[in-house]
């Protein structure tokens, strides 16, 4: 038993109640009852491996080790939890073989793994093409490869937005079942299958979703191809890469 994984989450459901956020999960039974697991879902806010990690616990009161950008685990305040929880640092851009080793460590031990494939909030509430590094970690161990979908969070707090407390916001999770592989299978061709059915999840979710937006100003948290004000896929993308060259220019700069 972990004490601040615990607290976090007695945290967690204060804050739910408090808050009035209307939080719904489907298909957890599709998420194995013991032994090791990597969840990947969609991302599209900060709090989605809160709201991840909860529908996780519908299964058995399972609990999910997610692996976060370094620069959380930096963060004075944010930091020490993260390591408490036993979460696990990724170093975008640069080594990544130590994520690697710890994620491998911690499906062995039997953990659930929660991995975001897009590496980042996608501005356009679309799944983007991602990388294959779920499905590797998940066929290298051999261990079920959990697709899901969040939606909803975004009006919470995401990328480019002040968190706001949103009182009475409904958050959908969902989980479908294992993408099936092979032992020898190439991860690329997994990873595949894996978004496709990431983005037939989260379309779901967003075309069931029960709110809309107040009026035209309220509507940045809906993907364009729905009326919503999120920018294209395109234009999303063309952001990251452009956040992505600033990250290694600093980086090359030593900041």
């Amino acid at each position: 038993m972990n004490p601040v994984y615990a607290t976090a989450t007695a945290a967690s459901l204060t804050a739910f109640k408090t808050l009035r956020w209307d939080v719904r999960v489907s298909g957890s039974q599709h998420i194995p009852a013991t032994g090791g697991g990597v969840i990947a879902t969609n991302h599209v806010g900060y709090l989605d491996f809160v709201f991840c990690g909860y529908g996780a616990r519908e299964q058995g009161g399972r609990r999910v080790r997610f692996v976060a950008k370094r620069e959380v685990f930096d963060n004075r305040f944010a930091g020490p939890l993260m390591r408490a929880m036993r979460h696990i640092p990724v170093d975008r851009g640069g080594n990544t073989a130590v994520a690697m080793r710890d994620v491998a460590a911690a499906l062995a031990d039997g953990d659930l793994v929660g991995m975001f494939p897009e590496g980042t909030i996608n501005r356009s509430f679309v799944p983007q093409e991602g990388r294959p590094g779920a499905a590797r970690m998940a066929v290298d161990a051999g261990v079920p490869l959990i697709p899901g979908a969040i939606w909803g969070s975004q009006r919470i707090f995401s990328k480019g937005r002040k968190l706001q407390a949103a009182r009475g916001t409904a958050v959908m999770v969902a989980f479908g079942p294992p993408v099936s592989y092979q032992p020898d299978e190439d991860p690329k061709a997994v990873h595949e299958r894996l978004m496709a059915s990431i983005r037939s999840q989260t379309d779901e979710l967003q075309r069931s979703y029960p709110q809309r937006p107040a009026d035209q100003a309220d509507a940045w948290w809906l993907p364009a191809h729905l009326g919503g004000g999120a920018p294209s896929p395109e234009q999303a993308a063309a952001w990251a890469r452009e956040e992505a060259a600033e990250r290694r220019r600093r980086r090359a700069e030593g900041g």
